[in-house]
């Protein structure tokens, strides 16, 4: 593996259809309250990342998503929404985020930002207004406010369950005291779902995205992007015990994945036209096929859309081959790239994950008393090996922030310490996503191993992870940070995100064996040794001295 690496900056200027930024970008999710605290007050924020963009150049990414920083109660860790055009004070101010964005810039890197228009919070000035109004008052009229059913409206208007968990129906009080309407929230209470029949608010999305996009983003990431829109009539549904808590298993849904979201992307993909620069939507839509994903970034619509059927996807190579091939047949088919992602703020991260031994519905989350315990050392071969193939794939691919240092899922956070909303409507029952939103680590003996200044952290750090920060992997040539930086160089000195994949024959049933531009890319995902062919090793996912590739690893070659 070769210490010394050599990347040029992404060009942010203009491109010509079909070769814009987002068609190939490796980009990378930050989670604010994670991923760098500067103030010392235990939570990242944007004067944390500012701090540590120089470090996302030299990881040699294109762009990066930033989760929501928005004025909020964070009930729901900032994905509950009070005003979507200022900062909160927890992460800055919007002075904080205009340097971090032209920062970003400077550097070469695009700033995607989060969009939640699924729900707000119920602090927010609308929903304000709509408990202090009257049933059937325009006010009530932006959110899904319906009478009960029963004798006396006591029973909710339909059987609907939170995602996470509990019912998806709270009864308000109304002025004169008196047990009122029911209001929806498809997850927290706190985050009651919007109308998006109700004109206004079609044009008030109109608007934010104009804010940020006026202050020079470069696209949106939009949060439950299936979910906007529900079934007339808003009919029973029960999902099955088993199913994905966001729909991905399940083709049924009165709330997910109705035709009607996409006239509202359609509309947004307007006023994304309208500017210059390429901005991108990218939908994070929870759905069973990559056919029905890619109905999301058809020509008038977004841009790309999460492939979660991917992320989802077992470390088998038979599954994994037929995911990717499926991907490179619907996404194109509708000239979109197909994207790729392991890891993100909301599923077990992929070091842990891929070596899990029992099933794990997404939102579940793992922790101490979960079956299939996952064998750490086997999580972390898979995950390097599983990055190595993805980041050779043709499209655009999502790095979390911290799989680049190999961090495992945190399991053993104390009851008193986790914070996610699934674990207290749950009584406990599902973990939820705390385990992989814990504040990644940056320097190996410093307080809160760099994160923040004071030592804080908003979630416990675990004592392992001083081997795992930043600062103890950057002089060795082994380590996962190495890994990356070397993959995204060699992805971008071969332009492989924009070269074509050819499947290769000979390799047996246990081995992913593709060729992308002149890279032959080899993962050996069974139980034995294989044998590599004749050629010169750009990359691999772990050090190996002889001429047998080992199980779960994995190589990108070039012919001698």
């Amino acid at each position: 593996m070769t210490s010394q690496l050599t990347f040029s900056l992404p060009d942010i200027g203009e491109s010509r259809p079909g070769a814009e930024w987002w068609r190939t970008a490796v980009i990378y999710q930050i989670y604010p309250r994670s991923f760098a605290d500067a103030s010392g007050d235990g939570i990242g924020d944007l004067p944390g990342v500012t701090a540590h963009l120089d470090d996302l150049r030299a990881l040699g990414v294109d762009a990066v998503w930033l989760s929501p920083f928005y004025r909020s109660p964070q009930k729901d860790a900032g994905y509950d929404v009070a005003d979507y055009c200022d900062v909160d004070p927890l992460f800055g101010t919007l002075a904080d985020f205009d340097e971090m964005l032209a920062g970003a810039h400077d550097r070469g890197i695009r700033v995607i930002v989060d969009l939640v228009p699924n729900h707000s919070s119920d602090r927010h000035v609308w929903f304000q207004e709509a408990l202090a109004a009257d049933p059937g008052s325009a006010a009530r009229a932006r959110y899904l406010f319906r009478d009960g059913k029963g004798e006396n409206g006591e029973l909710p208007p339909n059987n609907w369950e939170s995602v996470f968990g509990g019912p998806a129906w709270t009864r308000v009080t109304e002025a004169d005291g008196t047990p009122g309407q029911w209001y929806l929230h498809l997850f927290d209470t706190s985050q009651p779902d919007f109308d998006w029949s109700n004109p206004e608010v079609q044009e008030e999305f109109r608007g934010i995205l104009r804010f940020w996009l006026d202050r020079g983003v470069d696209g949106f990431r939009v949060d439950v992007a299936h979910g906007l829109v529900k079934t007339d009539g808003l009919p029973d549904h029960l999902p099955a015990v088993d199913a994905d808590s966001m729909g991905g298993s399940d083709d049924d849904v009165p709330y997910w994945g109705q035709e009607g979201v996409h006239e509202i992307y359609r509309d947004w993909h307007r006023v994304l036209a309208a500017y210059d620069g390429d901005r991108a939507l990218c939908a994070e839509a929870w759905l069973p096929t990559v056919d029905r994903t890619a109905e999301w970034v058809r020509s008038d619509e977004m841009h790309q859309a999460f492939n979660f059927p991917y992320l989802m996807t077992e470390w088998d190579a038979a599954a994994i081959r037929e995911v990717i091939s499926e991907s490179l047949r619907a996404f194109p088919a509708v000239g979109a790239p197909a994207t790729w992602v392991l890891s993100n703020h909301d599923v077990v991260r992929h070091a842990s994950r891929l070596a899990l031994t029992a099933e794990n519905p997404q939102g579940h989350g793992i922790g101490p008393d979960s079956p299939g315990q996952p064998i750490p050392e086997v999580g972390l071969r898979r995950a390097r090996a599983a990055t190595t193939v993805m980041l050779a794939l043709p499209g655009s691919a999502y790095l979390y922030q911290g799989e680049e240092l190999g961090l495992p899922e945190v399991i053993a956070l104390p009851p008193a310490s986790r914070q996610d909303p699934t674990w207290f409507r749950t009584d406990g029952e599902r973990y939820g996503r705390d385990g992989c939103r814990v504040p990644i680590p940056w320097t190996a003996d410093a307080a809160a191993y760099g994160f923040s200044p004071t030592g804080q952290s908003w979630l416990p750090q675990p004592a392992e992870w001083a081997t795992l920060a930043r600062d103890a992997q950057e002089s060795d040539p082994d380590s996962t940070l190495w890994l990356y930086r070397t993959l995204l160089a060699t992805r971008r000195a071969e332009g492989l995100g924009a070269a074509t994949l050819e499947w290769l024959d000979g390799y047996g049933d246990d081995v992913i064996a593709f060729r992308s531009g002149r890279v032959t890319v080899l993962a050996n995902a069974g139980s034995t040794p294989m044998t590599l062919p004749s050629g010169t090793v750009l990359v691999a996912s772990a050090p190996f001295d002889d001429t047998e590739l080992p199980v779960d690893v994995a190589v990108w070659m070039v012919a001698d």
